[in-house]
């Protein structure tokens, strides 16, 4: 199956059989059984994801515009705890073993309706901004390779990456080092696929006759997402 260019491990991870966007609500809620099993396929992983990071995205049923400070919640018999959510709406998932015991309830610190829980699997960032493209290809095909692991792409390679940034960042947040200097300029982009959302700048960097290249960003991503063709 060929993939679109603009097509991330995530738009592959929503497509689990049985499982179409990861933990379905019913209501305004989700079991954190059914989020646990959505997400837990890559902790259990013995591929190398030393360059990959995993958090939770919420989906809401219907997209809310300008929905910040929204916090993930969870609520159980004795398991209780709170998740910031990022402007994607992601958050790391809370591993609790009491949750899991007790199918804790997973609801939202706003009442945003029905929503939808998926696991989203993204390059790590680095705190000093730097990003050497050597590692973003590494990182890329860590990536592919976790893909391949589960069955949800055929034939493909790694052609880039996406960074995407928080709105109202720098019209080219990302400047490249190799030869000649560049500035990378961002396009209107949703950070991942079916999200509702097509504002965020978005910056594709493609390997293809980069060559050795080191790229430094403006501000810490929000993401940076693996570009499968």
């Amino acid at each position: 199956m060929k993939l679109p260019r603009y097509a991330t491990l995530c738009a592959a991870l929503a497509c689990l059989p049985g499982m179409p966007a990861g933990a379905q609500a019913t209501g305004d809620w989700v079991a954190y059984r059914d989020a646990y099993h959505a997400i837990v396929g890559f902790e259990k992983y013995g591929g190398p994801k030393s360059l990959l990071q995993q958090q939770l995205q919420v989906l809401p049923r219907v997209p809310a515009p300008g929905s910040g400070g929204i916090e993930l919640l969870v609520s159980g018999k004795t398991s209780q705890g709170h998740f910031p959510l990022d402007a994607t709406l992601r958050t790391v998932f809370p591993l609790m073993r009491a949750a899991y015991d007790e199918n804790a309830v997973l609801r939202l610190s706003q009442p945003l309706g029905a929503f939808t829980l998926r696991p989203q699997v993204t390059l790590a960032l680095r705190p000093d901004n730097l990003y050497d493209s050597d590692d973003l290809r590494l990182g890329c095909e860590q990536a592919l390779a976790y893909a391949r692991e589960l069955a949800l792409l055929g034939p493909g390679k790694c052609a880039g990456v996406r960074f995407v940034f928080s709105k109202g960042s720098a019209a080219a947040p990302v400047v490249a080092h190799g030869g000649m200097e560049a500035r990378l300029a961002a396009a209107p982009g949703a950070p991942f696929a079916g999200d509702g959302d097509a504002t965020f700048p978005v910056v594709t960097f493609r390997f293809n006759g980069a060559g050795h290249v080191q790229l430094v960003t403006a501000s810490v991503p929000l993401a940076i997402t693996p570009l499968f063709e």
